[in-house]
């Protein structure tokens, strides 16, 4: 063998040697990798989504169940306080202060994966997440929420992309600063306001916008040039009759044009038309220019829950009884808030009422007894009807009043203004994440004596 030959097998040697060890290290980092040793994942209760009801429920099932007995898997980085976009839209405050780092809403002694839900598997116990993590539950509560879907409205999603465009929405934080521009933008012409044919997150705040910005037009002198239009797909101004009563003299006197039945289809940004449909007569369609457009998306459950025939109704909510809240085929899955097929107005009071029952329900089905607490379908509505004014909606699941204060809550108050504006923050970043907030349930109970002052 020459010299040349010899050297040549010592750096092929080398070189084997060398290759060798890196696939050895890159095996073993591989057989470690915490991604990996977790692909499959155990848990006494599993949470999907960690909104108001996810986060409430899990400080308080951590807080009884102890340490990494809970897991909650939700993809998003920022929670965000929803019912303040109304007043975000009005300028009267920001989205900074409408959110927190996810982070620091979500308790401590849980585990916190930032992943999506992708795949649910009742029968078996699992949730597969979208990168692969299967996690096993003796328990599930889904609290997913609605998602948006602004793209079901051809044109929407590219008028809202237009720099200093014309088309606004309070109900995502992506848009919800450009309704306080088209706010001070608009000159003149017509001013339309949607509510879609879908179930909503709060359905009051699609006319709390107008009433807003109609206030608005009249501080800048700018209302006697502008004409309001809402534009509702329900057959009603607002579904409890005791309200609506108070909110019709309200748009009579403030020249709003209310118009039911009207669902939007389509807006065409290129010359400023939105396009309607007369939901009792499909054939009659509308098309009507605007110098402002505030739009409410149509909602549904995430797409990832509603594909999963064996847990949700034919609507794709989760089916559950209205009263406990507990799966109406598996007893070990229970639904809070939005995504639930409960027939409540679907709001974060509603997620604040309904924690208590389904934390006690379930504390009763993992100790093996039936569920006893029962959800009567309280859901509260702050109607803000301009920068001063709000009428404090209550009621339950028959529509009837269920009013927590002594005086009477059809008129606007400047109290429940700033209840709205000020107090109701506080209590959700501290009092109700925090899994300490039941809803008024007491506050109604002890105050009761005192409803004299309503008569």
């Amino acid at each position: 063998m020459s010299v040349w030959q010899a050297a040549m097998t010592t750096s092929k040697i080398m070189a084997l040697s060398k290759a060798s060890n890196l696939g050895f290290t890159a095996l073993r980092c591989f057989s470690v990798s915490p991604g990996r040793l977790s692909s499959k994942k155990e848990c006494k209760v599993l949470i999907v989504g960690g909104g108001s009801g996810g986060c409430a429920l899990a400080a308080k099932l951590s807080s009884k169940l102890g340490k990494n007995k809970v897991i909650l898997v939700d993809p998003a980085d920022k929670h965000y306080y929803q019912p303040m976009f109304t007043l975000v839209g009005g300028g009267m405050k920001s989205v900074a202060q409408s959110c927190k780092p996810m982070s620091q809403v979500l308790p401590k002694n849980i585990e916190w994966l930032q992943e999506k839900a992708q795949t649910f598997d009742p029968q078996n116990n699992t949730v597969t997440t979208a990168t692969g993590k299967e996690i096993k539950y003796d328990m599930l509560l889904i609290a997913a929420g609605l998602q948006l879907n602004y793209s079901k409205i051809p044109g929407l999603v590219e008028a809202l992309a237009i720099p200093n465009g014309k088309v606004c929405s309070i109900y995502s934080p992506m848009y919800v600063d450009r309704t306080y521009d088209c706010l001070r933008n608009i000159k003149e012409g017509n001013a339309i306001f949607t509510f879609p044919d879908s179930p909503v997150k709060c359905p009051g705040a699609p006319q709390k916008i107008v009433y807003i910005a109609e206030h608005y037009f009249r501080k800048n002198n700018k209302r006697n040039k502008i004409n309001i239009a809402y534009n509702t797909a329900l057959p009603v101004l607002f579904g409890v009759k005791h309200y609506a009563d108070a909110l019709w003299p309200i748009v009579r006197k403030r020249n709003i044009q209310v118009n039911t039945r009207r669902n939007l289809i389509e807006v065409k940004p290129e010359n400023d038309t939105a396009v309607f449909v007369n939901l009792d007569k499909p054939e009659e369609k509308f098309e009507e220019k605007f110098s402002m457009l505030h739009v409410v998306p149509p909602m549904s459950t995430p797409d990832e829950l509603s594909k999963c025939k064996e847990l949700v109704n034919a609507a794709g909510f989760v089916d559950v009884d209205k009263s406990t809240m507990q799966h109406v085929k598996y007893s070990n899955v229970f639904a809070i808030g939005d995504c639930s097929a409960s027939p409540n107005s679907k709001t974060a009071a509603a997620a604040a009422a309904q924690s208590p029952v389904v934390y006690k329900n379930m504390l009763a089905v993992l100790n093996g007894k039936s569920c006893k607490k029962s959800y009567d379908g309280y859901a509260s509505c702050p109607l803000v009807t301009g920068y001063n004014t709000c009428i404090l909606a209550e009621f339950d699941y028959n529509l009837n009043p269920l009013e927590t204060f002594p005086v009477p809550q059809n008129k606007e108050r400047y109290s429940m203004f700033y209840m709205k504006k000020d107090l109701m923050p506080l209590l959700y970043w501290h009092v109700m994440l925090n899994g300490y907030w039941n809803g008024p349930a007491l506050m109604r109970n002890a105050m009761s004596i005192f409803n004299f002052a309503k008569k």
